[in-house]
């Protein structure tokens, strides 16, 4: 199978995928074993999205079990992450969230940056790797997260905001007192996603009375009449995987606020 031509992944039969996926890793192993940076900008800058994927999947694992090569590959990507291809830029914060999930202080610079970068999908890439890193390694992500709370800019308060939501959905005391922090905010998209989060958070079990104990101390009511709806809503939207039905749920907010 050539690589030399664009590959859908999704095209190849899945004993070529899985063929495809291990060439990916070797490759790139080759590649930061030989300090040359060629197959991985090949993959890291792909139109398919999953041969990217693979790619940034591949670089965490190779983190993971070649640990003379950890310091050799956040150079690298260090280097990608200057890179013009939007694309290898978004693989690459991908990359630095498969690492950051077990060390995030290696990696939290990357996101520092991605934050800011001129291109959606790369600033995507970081609300994405800070769910599932503040999912997996809590601790210093939301501590990382907090520092943005009341950034200047509108964008960046509400991706931190979206960023955070995953963690919330098992753990919503974890996040609580940093969207607590949003209450007042001005701008409408930064509220909207706040209500929105809020209604995330509060529909898998034992949630929904940790939400509700901790929006009575909020002091902006009418965010809070705003979440309580959304809150209602959902266990309508997700009834098939929320704990309560819509009336348990209604019943419950109306016994307690």
């Amino acid at each position: 199978m050539s690589l030399t031509q664009p590959t859908a992944f999704y095209n190849l039969s899945k004993q070529e995928r899985i063929r495809l996926v291990e060439t990916i890793h070797h490759q790139m192993l080759a590649d930061i074993q030989k300090g040359t940076l060629s197959k991985t900008i090949y993959y890291f800058s792909h139109q398919d999205t999953y041969i990217r994927k693979s790619a940034y999947l591949g670089v965490g694992r190779i983190y993971i079990v070649h640990e003379n090569l950890q310091k050799k590959i956040i150079g690298i990507l260090d280097q990608l992450l200057t890179e013009m291809d939007f694309k290898i830029r978004q693989t690459t914060i991908n990359a630095a969230g498969k690492i950051g999930k077990t060390n995030f202080g290696i990696v939290a610079h990357f996101f520092d940056t991605g934050l800011f970068d001129e291109h959606h999908s790369v600033r995507n890439a970081v609300i994405g790797s800070i769910k599932k890193m503040g999912e997996k390694n809590p601790e210093p992500v939301l501590q990382w997260a907090t520092k943005y709370l009341q950034h200047e800019n509108k964008e960046i308060r509400r991706e931190i905001c979206h960023g955070i939501e995953l963690r919330g959905r098992t753990h919503p005391e974890d996040i609580l007192p940093i969207l607590k922090e949003l209450q007042h905010d001005k701008t409408a998209r930064v509220k909207n996603t706040l209500v929105h989060v809020i209604g995330q958070i509060a529909y898998k079990k034992n949630c929904l009375e940790k939400v509700i104990t901790h929006l009575k101390t909020w002091e902006n009511k009418d965010l809070v009449s705003k979440a309580l709806y959304e809150i209602i809503d959902v266990h309508h939207r997700y009834r098939n995987f929320s704990f309560y039905t819509q009336k348990q749920a209604k019943h419950y907010i109306e016994s307690h606020i």
